[in-house]
Protein backbone atom coordinates (compact mmCIF):
# COMPACT_ATOMS: atom_id res chain seq x y z
CA UNK A 1 0.00 0.00 0.00
CA UNK A 2 1.33 3.45 -0.91
CA UNK A 3 1.37 5.99 1.90
CA UNK A 4 0.02 9.40 0.90
CA UNK A 5 2.26 12.29 1.88
CA UNK A 6 0.10 14.88 3.61
CA UNK A 7 2.80 17.51 4.05
CA UNK A 8 5.80 18.12 6.28
CA UNK A 9 3.71 20.30 8.55
CA UNK A 10 2.41 17.10 10.15
CA UNK A 11 5.82 16.40 11.74
CA UNK A 12 5.85 17.10 15.46
CA UNK A 13 8.58 18.44 17.71
CA UNK A 14 11.11 15.90 18.98
CA UNK A 15 11.70 15.78 22.74
CA UNK A 16 14.63 17.83 23.99
CA UNK A 17 17.95 16.05 24.53
CA UNK A 18 18.56 16.01 28.34
CA UNK A 19 22.21 17.08 28.10
CA UNK A 20 21.32 20.00 25.85
CA UNK A 21 18.71 21.22 28.33
CA UNK A 22 21.26 21.11 31.16
CA UNK A 23 23.88 22.99 29.14
CA UNK A 24 21.40 25.66 28.06
CA UNK A 25 20.12 26.21 31.60
CA UNK A 26 23.69 26.37 32.90
CA UNK A 27 24.67 28.87 30.20
CA UNK A 28 21.76 31.15 31.05
CA UNK A 29 22.62 31.17 34.77
CA UNK A 30 24.67 34.25 35.76
CA UNK A 31 25.63 33.06 39.26
CA UNK A 32 29.42 32.92 39.55
CA UNK A 33 29.31 29.80 41.73
CA UNK A 34 27.33 27.71 39.24
CA UNK A 35 28.50 24.16 38.56
CA UNK A 36 27.76 22.11 35.42
CA UNK A 37 27.60 18.37 36.05
CA UNK A 38 25.99 17.38 32.76
CA UNK A 39 29.07 17.92 30.60
CA UNK A 40 30.37 14.74 28.97
CA UNK A 41 33.82 16.07 28.10
CA UNK A 42 37.11 16.41 29.96
CA UNK A 43 37.97 19.77 31.48
CA UNK A 44 41.16 21.05 33.07
CA UNK A 45 41.33 22.19 36.69
CA UNK A 46 40.39 25.64 35.31
CA UNK A 47 37.35 23.94 33.71
CA UNK A 48 38.58 24.65 30.19
CA UNK A 49 38.56 22.29 27.17
CA UNK A 50 41.77 20.31 26.72
CA UNK A 51 43.50 19.22 23.53
CA UNK A 52 46.02 16.48 24.29
CA UNK A 53 49.62 17.46 23.54
CA UNK A 54 50.17 14.09 21.91
CA UNK A 55 47.26 14.78 19.54
CA UNK A 56 48.93 18.05 18.48
CA UNK A 57 52.14 16.12 17.75
CA UNK A 58 50.26 13.50 15.74
CA UNK A 59 48.56 16.23 13.68
CA UNK A 60 51.92 17.91 13.07
CA UNK A 61 53.22 14.65 11.63
CA UNK A 62 50.24 14.53 9.30
CA UNK A 63 50.97 18.04 8.02
CA UNK A 64 54.64 17.26 7.52
CA UNK A 65 53.76 14.22 5.44
CA UNK A 66 51.38 16.21 3.27
CA UNK A 67 48.71 13.52 3.44
CA UNK A 68 45.78 13.82 1.05
CA UNK A 69 42.05 13.86 1.67
CA UNK A 70 41.03 11.05 -0.66
CA UNK A 71 38.14 8.73 0.21
CA UNK A 72 38.91 5.88 2.57
CA UNK A 73 37.69 2.36 1.75
CA UNK A 74 34.29 1.52 3.19
CA UNK A 75 35.89 -0.37 6.11
CA UNK A 76 38.08 2.64 6.93
CA UNK A 77 41.82 3.18 7.25
CA UNK A 78 43.53 -0.20 7.29
CA UNK A 79 46.33 0.91 9.61
CA UNK A 80 43.78 2.31 12.04
CA UNK A 81 41.72 -0.88 12.06
CA UNK A 82 44.83 -2.91 12.85
CA UNK A 83 45.99 -0.51 15.57
CA UNK A 84 42.60 -0.18 17.26
CA UNK A 85 41.95 -3.94 17.39
CA UNK A 86 45.43 -4.56 18.82
CA UNK A 87 44.94 -1.82 21.42
CA UNK A 88 41.65 -3.40 22.49
CA UNK A 89 42.61 -7.08 22.57
CA UNK A 90 46.42 -6.95 22.74
CA UNK A 91 48.61 -7.61 19.69
CA UNK A 92 49.48 -11.12 20.90
CA UNK A 93 45.88 -12.12 21.61
CA UNK A 94 44.77 -15.33 19.91
CA UNK A 95 41.79 -13.60 18.29
CA UNK A 96 44.21 -11.24 16.53
CA UNK A 97 46.79 -13.87 15.66
CA UNK A 98 44.12 -16.19 14.27
CA UNK A 99 42.47 -13.36 12.28
CA UNK A 100 39.12 -13.94 13.95
CA UNK A 101 38.27 -10.25 14.42
CA UNK A 102 36.26 -8.30 11.84
CA UNK A 103 37.08 -4.61 12.41
CA UNK A 104 35.39 -1.74 10.60
CA UNK A 105 36.04 1.93 11.33
CA UNK A 106 32.87 3.61 12.59
CA UNK A 107 31.58 7.11 13.25
CA UNK A 108 32.86 7.22 16.84
CA UNK A 109 31.13 5.06 19.47
CA UNK A 110 27.60 6.03 18.48
CA UNK A 111 28.07 5.13 14.82
CA UNK A 112 29.90 1.92 15.71
CA UNK A 113 27.04 0.85 17.96
CA UNK A 114 24.60 1.76 15.20
CA UNK A 115 26.47 -0.55 12.81
CA UNK A 116 26.36 -3.33 15.41
CA UNK A 117 22.61 -2.79 15.87
CA UNK A 118 22.06 -2.88 12.10
CA UNK A 119 24.01 -6.16 11.89
CA UNK A 120 21.86 -7.64 14.67
CA UNK A 121 18.63 -6.47 13.03
CA UNK A 122 19.66 -7.78 9.60
CA UNK A 123 20.81 -11.23 10.67
CA UNK A 124 19.01 -11.87 13.97
CA UNK A 125 15.71 -10.05 13.43
CA UNK A 126 13.81 -11.90 16.17
CA UNK A 127 16.53 -11.48 18.79
CA UNK A 128 16.50 -8.95 21.58
CA UNK A 129 19.27 -7.12 23.39
CA UNK A 130 19.49 -6.73 27.15
CA UNK A 131 20.67 -3.34 28.42
CA UNK A 132 21.49 -2.20 31.93
CA UNK A 133 19.05 -0.15 33.97
CA UNK A 134 20.14 2.59 33.79
CA UNK A 135 22.35 2.93 30.75
CA UNK A 136 23.69 5.68 28.51
CA UNK A 137 20.62 7.51 27.24
CA UNK A 138 21.55 7.15 23.57
CA UNK A 139 21.66 3.32 23.70
CA UNK A 140 17.88 3.16 23.51
CA UNK A 141 17.76 5.68 20.64
CA UNK A 142 20.30 3.66 18.66
CA UNK A 143 18.50 0.36 19.17
CA UNK A 144 15.08 1.83 18.46
CA UNK A 145 16.34 3.47 15.27
CA UNK A 146 17.79 0.15 14.10
CA UNK A 147 14.58 -1.71 14.93
CA UNK A 148 16.21 -3.91 17.59
CA UNK A 149 14.00 -5.00 20.49
CA UNK A 150 15.47 -4.45 23.94
CA UNK A 151 14.71 -5.12 27.58
CA UNK A 152 16.52 -4.13 30.75
CA UNK A 153 18.48 -5.98 33.41
CA UNK A 154 18.89 -4.58 36.90
CA UNK A 155 22.17 -2.80 37.52
CA UNK A 156 21.94 0.11 39.95
CA UNK A 157 20.79 -0.22 43.56
CA UNK A 158 19.64 3.24 44.75
CA UNK A 159 19.68 2.18 48.41
CA UNK A 160 23.38 1.32 48.40
CA UNK A 161 24.39 3.54 45.45
CA UNK A 162 26.19 0.42 44.20
CA UNK A 163 25.83 -2.48 41.78
CA UNK A 164 22.76 -4.68 42.10
CA UNK A 165 24.82 -7.71 41.15
CA UNK A 166 22.29 -10.35 42.14
CA UNK A 167 19.56 -8.57 40.20
CA UNK A 168 21.84 -8.29 37.17
CA UNK A 169 22.72 -11.99 37.19
CA UNK A 170 19.14 -13.05 37.84
CA UNK A 171 17.81 -11.00 34.90
CA UNK A 172 20.47 -12.21 32.46
CA UNK A 173 19.74 -15.79 33.51
CA UNK A 174 15.99 -15.30 33.11
CA UNK A 175 16.24 -13.94 29.56
CA UNK A 176 15.52 -16.30 26.64
CA UNK A 177 18.56 -18.21 25.44
CA UNK A 178 20.61 -16.55 22.71
CA UNK A 179 20.05 -12.85 23.46
CA UNK A 180 22.60 -10.11 22.97
CA UNK A 181 23.76 -8.44 26.20
CA UNK A 182 25.03 -4.85 26.13
CA UNK A 183 27.85 -4.39 28.64
CA UNK A 184 29.96 -1.33 29.49
CA UNK A 185 33.62 -2.30 29.24
CA UNK A 186 34.64 0.05 32.05
CA UNK A 187 33.49 3.26 33.78
CA UNK A 188 29.78 2.52 33.43
CA UNK A 189 27.80 5.47 32.11
CA UNK A 190 25.81 6.88 33.89
CA UNK A 191 26.55 5.33 37.30
CA UNK A 192 30.34 5.05 37.45
CA UNK A 193 29.83 1.59 38.99
CA UNK A 194 31.78 -1.35 37.54
CA UNK A 195 31.69 -5.05 38.43
CA UNK A 196 34.74 -6.40 40.27
CA UNK A 197 37.07 -8.83 38.44
CA UNK A 198 35.41 -11.72 40.31
CA UNK A 199 31.96 -10.47 39.31
CA UNK A 200 33.05 -10.19 35.66
CA UNK A 201 33.96 -13.88 35.79
CA UNK A 202 30.47 -14.75 36.97
CA UNK A 203 28.87 -12.51 34.35
CA UNK A 204 30.89 -14.33 31.68
CA UNK A 205 29.84 -17.70 33.15
CA UNK A 206 26.14 -16.82 32.91
CA UNK A 207 26.37 -15.33 29.41
CA UNK A 208 28.26 -18.39 28.18
CA UNK A 209 25.80 -20.76 29.86
CA UNK A 210 22.81 -18.98 28.29
CA UNK A 211 24.48 -18.83 24.86
CA UNK A 212 24.08 -15.05 24.85
CA UNK A 213 26.37 -12.86 22.75
CA UNK A 214 27.92 -9.85 24.53
CA UNK A 215 28.07 -6.43 22.92
CA UNK A 216 30.62 -4.25 24.73
CA UNK A 217 30.56 -0.48 24.62
CA UNK A 218 34.17 0.64 25.23
CA UNK A 219 34.43 4.41 25.50
CA UNK A 220 36.95 4.93 28.28
CA UNK A 221 39.89 2.60 27.64
CA UNK A 222 42.79 4.18 29.52
CA UNK A 223 40.65 7.11 30.66
CA UNK A 224 38.93 5.25 33.51
CA UNK A 225 41.85 3.88 35.52
CA UNK A 226 44.74 5.49 33.65
CA UNK A 227 45.78 2.10 32.23
CA UNK A 228 44.80 0.95 28.73
CA UNK A 229 45.53 -2.63 29.77
CA UNK A 230 43.42 -2.62 32.93
CA UNK A 231 40.48 -0.95 31.21
CA UNK A 232 40.38 -3.64 28.50
CA UNK A 233 40.40 -6.53 30.99
CA UNK A 234 36.66 -7.24 30.82
CA UNK A 235 36.68 -7.56 27.02
CA UNK A 236 39.83 -9.68 27.06
CA UNK A 237 38.29 -12.00 29.65
CA UNK A 238 35.42 -12.85 27.31
CA UNK A 239 37.73 -13.18 24.29
CA UNK A 240 40.02 -15.55 26.21
CA UNK A 241 37.06 -17.89 26.74
CA UNK A 242 36.64 -18.30 22.99
CA UNK A 243 33.28 -16.54 22.99
CA UNK A 244 31.81 -14.64 20.06
CA UNK A 245 31.38 -10.97 20.93
CA UNK A 246 30.98 -7.49 19.52
CA UNK A 247 32.89 -4.46 20.78
CA UNK A 248 32.25 -0.82 19.87
CA UNK A 249 35.13 1.60 20.49
CA UNK A 250 35.34 5.37 20.73
CA UNK A 251 38.27 7.80 20.94
CA UNK A 252 36.20 10.82 21.91
CA UNK A 253 37.08 10.66 25.58
CA UNK A 254 40.48 8.94 25.83
CA UNK A 255 42.10 11.07 23.10
CA UNK A 256 39.77 14.06 23.36
CA UNK A 257 38.74 13.59 19.72
CA UNK A 258 35.11 14.53 20.34
CA UNK A 259 34.55 16.31 17.02
CA UNK A 260 36.60 13.89 14.89
CA UNK A 261 34.01 11.09 15.31
CA UNK A 262 36.52 8.25 15.35
CA UNK A 263 35.77 4.73 16.57
CA UNK A 264 35.36 1.14 15.41
CA UNK A 265 33.17 -1.92 15.62
CA UNK A 266 35.00 -5.20 16.25
CA UNK A 267 33.30 -8.58 15.91
CA UNK A 268 35.11 -11.60 17.35
CA UNK A 269 34.11 -14.71 15.39
CA UNK A 270 34.74 -18.43 15.68
CA UNK A 271 36.92 -18.61 12.57
CA UNK A 272 38.78 -16.39 10.05
CA UNK A 273 36.23 -17.32 7.38
CA UNK A 274 33.35 -16.20 9.60
CA UNK A 275 35.18 -12.94 10.33
CA UNK A 276 35.50 -12.23 6.60
CA UNK A 277 31.79 -12.82 6.03
CA UNK A 278 30.83 -10.62 8.98
CA UNK A 279 33.14 -7.85 7.75
CA UNK A 280 31.53 -7.99 4.31
CA UNK A 281 28.10 -7.49 5.89
CA UNK A 282 29.34 -4.60 8.06
CA UNK A 283 30.74 -2.94 4.93
CA UNK A 284 27.42 -3.43 3.13
CA UNK A 285 25.59 -1.74 5.99
CA UNK A 286 28.13 1.09 6.27
CA UNK A 287 27.85 1.76 2.55
CA UNK A 288 24.15 2.48 2.88
CA UNK A 289 24.54 4.63 5.99
CA UNK A 290 27.49 6.93 5.28
CA UNK A 291 29.52 5.28 2.46
CA UNK A 292 32.93 5.62 4.14
CA UNK A 293 34.31 7.14 7.35
CA UNK A 294 36.42 10.29 7.99
CA UNK A 295 40.21 10.06 7.73
CA UNK A 296 41.59 12.81 9.99
CA UNK A 297 40.84 11.22 13.35
CA UNK A 298 41.81 7.78 12.07
CA UNK A 299 45.28 9.06 11.18
CA UNK A 300 45.65 10.74 14.58
CA UNK A 301 44.87 7.50 16.41
CA UNK A 302 47.11 5.46 14.10
CA UNK A 303 50.04 7.84 14.60
CA UNK A 304 49.69 7.69 18.38
CA UNK A 305 49.00 3.99 18.88
CA UNK A 306 51.53 2.96 16.22
CA UNK A 307 54.43 5.07 17.50
CA UNK A 308 56.06 3.89 20.74
CA UNK A 309 57.17 7.38 21.81
CA UNK A 310 53.78 8.97 21.14
CA UNK A 311 52.03 6.01 22.75
CA UNK A 312 54.05 6.52 25.95
CA UNK A 313 53.18 10.22 25.94
CA UNK A 314 49.51 9.34 25.48
CA UNK A 315 49.64 7.00 28.47
CA UNK A 316 51.12 9.83 30.55
CA UNK A 317 48.31 12.17 29.56
CA UNK A 318 45.73 9.46 30.25
CA UNK A 319 47.13 9.04 33.75
CA UNK A 320 46.98 12.80 34.21
CA UNK A 321 43.35 13.05 33.09
CA UNK A 322 42.19 10.02 35.07
CA UNK A 323 44.20 11.28 38.04
CA UNK A 324 42.47 14.66 38.01
CA UNK A 325 39.06 13.03 38.14
CA UNK A 326 40.19 10.74 40.96
CA UNK A 327 41.54 13.70 42.90
CA UNK A 328 38.22 15.54 42.54
CA UNK A 329 36.38 12.46 43.80
CA UNK A 330 38.71 12.27 46.80
CA UNK A 331 38.45 15.98 47.61
CA UNK A 332 34.67 15.98 47.32
CA UNK A 333 34.41 12.93 49.58
CA UNK A 334 36.73 14.53 52.15
CA UNK A 335 34.67 17.74 52.15
CA UNK A 336 31.41 15.82 52.54
CA UNK A 337 32.80 13.66 55.35
CA UNK A 338 34.17 16.68 57.23
CA UNK A 339 31.04 18.79 56.89
CA UNK A 340 28.24 16.23 57.24
CA UNK A 341 27.83 15.30 60.92
CA UNK A 342 24.86 12.99 60.27
CA UNK A 343 26.99 9.91 59.66
CA UNK A 344 25.82 9.48 56.06
CA UNK A 345 28.24 7.44 54.00
CA UNK A 346 29.39 9.43 50.97
CA UNK A 347 32.16 6.97 50.09
CA UNK A 348 30.45 5.97 46.83
CA UNK A 349 32.13 9.01 45.28
CA UNK A 350 35.54 7.37 45.69
CA UNK A 351 34.30 3.83 44.99
CA UNK A 352 32.91 4.75 41.59
CA UNK A 353 35.26 5.09 38.60
CA UNK A 354 35.53 7.30 35.56
CA UNK A 355 33.94 10.63 34.82
CA UNK A 356 30.40 9.82 35.98
CA UNK A 357 28.62 9.06 39.25
CA UNK A 358 25.06 8.86 40.37
CA UNK A 359 24.36 11.44 43.04
CA UNK A 360 22.03 9.32 45.16
CA UNK A 361 19.50 12.18 45.27
CA UNK A 362 15.78 12.10 44.52
CA UNK A 363 14.06 14.45 42.09
CA UNK A 364 13.15 17.08 44.70
CA UNK A 365 16.70 17.11 46.06
CA UNK A 366 18.14 17.52 42.57
CA UNK A 367 15.74 20.39 41.97
CA UNK A 368 16.99 22.11 45.13
CA UNK A 369 20.56 21.63 43.89
CA UNK A 370 19.66 23.54 40.75
CA UNK A 371 17.40 26.29 42.11
CA UNK A 372 19.21 27.11 45.34
CA UNK A 373 22.80 26.09 44.64
CA UNK A 374 23.02 26.56 40.85
CA UNK A 375 24.29 22.99 40.41
CA UNK A 376 23.14 21.47 37.13
CA UNK A 377 22.91 17.73 36.46
CA UNK A 378 20.70 15.58 34.26
CA UNK A 379 17.26 14.69 35.59
CA UNK A 380 18.28 11.12 36.35
CA UNK A 381 20.94 12.37 38.79
CA UNK A 382 24.02 11.60 36.71
CA UNK A 383 27.02 13.73 37.63
CA UNK A 384 29.98 14.39 35.34
CA UNK A 385 32.93 14.96 37.67
CA UNK A 386 34.84 16.60 34.82
CA UNK A 387 32.80 19.74 35.51
CA UNK A 388 34.20 20.02 39.04
CA UNK A 389 37.46 21.63 40.12
CA UNK A 390 39.22 21.20 43.45
CA UNK A 391 38.19 24.78 44.26
CA UNK A 392 34.49 23.94 43.76
CA UNK A 393 34.45 20.83 45.96
CA UNK A 394 33.66 22.57 49.24
CA UNK A 395 30.78 24.52 47.69
CA UNK A 396 29.45 21.37 46.04
CA UNK A 397 29.66 19.47 49.33
CA UNK A 398 27.54 22.18 51.01
CA UNK A 399 24.99 21.85 48.21
CA UNK A 400 24.79 18.08 48.59
CA UNK A 401 24.46 18.13 52.36
CA UNK A 402 21.79 20.84 52.35
CA UNK A 403 19.77 19.24 49.57
CA UNK A 404 20.01 15.70 50.93
CA UNK A 405 19.06 16.51 54.53
CA UNK A 406 16.54 19.32 54.04
CA UNK A 407 14.41 17.87 51.22
CA UNK A 408 12.72 14.50 51.58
Amino acid sequence: MTTVVTGLDSIGMAPAEPNVEVSEAFGADRNEMKVELGLGAYRTEDLQPYVLNVVKKAEKLMLERGENKEYLPIEGLGAFNKATAELLFGADNAVIQQQRVATVQGISGTGSLRLAAALIHSHFPTSQILISSPTWGNHKNILNDAGVAWSEYRYYDPLTVALDFQGMISDIKAAPEGCFVLLHGCAHNPTGIDPTPAQWQIIADVIEEKKHIPLFDVVYQGYASGSVEADASSVRLFAARGMELLVAQSYSKNMGLYAERIGAINVVCSSPDSAQRVKSQLKRLARGMYSNPPVHGARIVTNIVGNSDLFSEWEEELRMMAGRIKSVRKKLYECLSAKDKSGKDWSFFVKHIGMYSYAGLNEAQRERMRKKWHVYMTKDGRMALTGVSQAKCEYLADAFIDSYHNVS
